[in-house]
Order: C-alpha cells, then structure tokens, then sequence
C-alpha cells in the first residue's frame, strides 16, 4: 500500500467518517460519483465502518489486509493495465465488466481478474454490518418463494461457498424470475453473465485463514452474523425496477 502524507491521511478519514452515516444505498452512490469525477481509473473505495466494526466473525487484522493490501492491488492493477484506454478507464465498473469483450484480447484477462476484484470486493464490503439478523419485507418473502425458507436458503448459498473448489465466491442473485444462488472462480463476476448479485460471499483464503486457517465452513458459518441485510434488500429492490 502506498505511503500516505498528512493531508492524504486527513482525507480518507473524513471520507471513511462520512461513509459511516450514510445509508448503504448513499454510500454506493456517494463512491460512483467520486469515483466518476476521477479524471481517469479507478479508486479504492474507503470501508463503510471501522476496521474492528466485524469482530469476531472478521478480525480487524484480516480486514486490514484485505482491503489496504487485495483490493488496493487489484485497482492498482486494473488502472495498471488500461492505460491509454481512457474511454474503458471512465466507464464504471460494473459496465466496463458487462462490456468486457470490447477490451483488448491482450489485456482481458487482466481487467477480469483485477476489475472483477474491485467490483466484488467493493460489494463485499457493503454487504457486511455489525448487526446481521434476517432479511424482512420483499426480501424475505422472494426468499421464501425461491428456496422454501431462510433456513434452506442459508444451507444453500453456504454449500456455494463451501465446495467453490479453490478460490472464488459465492452469490446470490436477482434475476427476472426467482432468487438463485451460484458460485464462481477466481474475481469472476456474474455480471459477466448479465446477471445481477445482490450478496456475495468472498471464499479466497486471504478472506478467512488468519482466523480460520483451513476451516473455510466456520469462516462461512460466523459471516453470516454481519449480513447487511438492509444493503441486501435495498440491492434487490433496485434489481426488480431493472437499476
């Protein structure tokens, strides 16, 4: 991670302070304007909490590491490898990835695996509070229809999780039929696919081994204490107006 001066400290504290009392749908807004009045690339978005805010199902350790050291890698190395591509530089991410065969061959690649870090991780991070609970509302209820219950939804999407052979992720994802859970490899994102996530579980080792060493079902099993559901819900409501 790069050395920051005094005023560059100053600023992303204001900006992570700010982050705090927005509401998740504002804290995604708020981050796609700063990140479109750039003049060209992509930026580290600043946690929406304090780096401790999840223990102990994530110790602030791991969250040091993951966020200040993975997911600065990757959008060091996403602007890295389109340089000179201005107009892929100012497209937002999600489209840049839904776009992605109109990168170069020679490049593509490496804005899958380093633009689809930035995109899952800046996710990642919303998708995550203090409190988890259970989702309420339309929420709840398409849940129910797609999956017969919480209860089987959670086995679902934690099986996902669990058996991504390797590194990966798994989602869930609204769509214009019913809620499906689907895992992929590596920082490949649905979106690729045209498909909407609105959860996502990060099942790289660097996410959880820390804490959890080999035992990827006890990380999985403690994440599901901070799900925002609020962030969830608000991302699935988007999805059924098609934003």
């Amino acid at each position: 991670m790069p050395h920051l001066n005094r005023r560059q400290l100053l600023k992303a504290a204001g900006a992570s302070a700010a982050a705090l009392a927005l509401t998740p749908l504002m804290r995604r807004t708020a981050f796609a304007a700063e990140e479109k009045k750039a003049a060209a690339g992509f930026t580290l978005p600043p946690l929406p909490y304090a780096y401790d805010a999840l223990q102990p199902s994530i110790i602030e350790r791991i969250m040091k590491l993951h966020h200040d050291t993975h997911h600065a890698a990757y959008v060091k190395n996403l602007n890295t490898a389109l340089e000179g591509q201005d107009d892929l530089l100012k497209m937002p991410i999600d489209e840049l990835l839904k776009n992605i065969d109109k990168v170069p061959e020679k490049i593509r690649q490496t804005v899958i695996n380093n633009g689809g870090g930035h995109a899952n991780h800046t996710m990642f991070w919303q998708v995550m509070a203090k409190d988890g609970g259970k989702p309420n509302g339309a929420l709840a209820r398409a849940i129910d229809q797609a999956f017969g219950s919480f209860d089987k939804f959670q086995a679902a999407f934690s099986q996902a999780a669990i058996t991504r052979f390797g590194s990966g992720w798994a989602w869930l994802i609204a769509g214009p039929g019913k809620l499906e859970v689907m895992s992929s490899p590596n920082q490949d994102t649905p979106v690729m696919e045209g498909k909407t996530p609105i959860l996502g579980l990060d099942v790289w080792e660097h996410a959880y081994y820390l804490k959890y060493k080999n035992l990827r079902p006890a990380y999985v099993a403690a994440w599901w204490n901070v799900v925002s559901w609020k962030d969830v819900a608000e991302r699935y409501a988007l999805a059924r107006k098609g934003s």
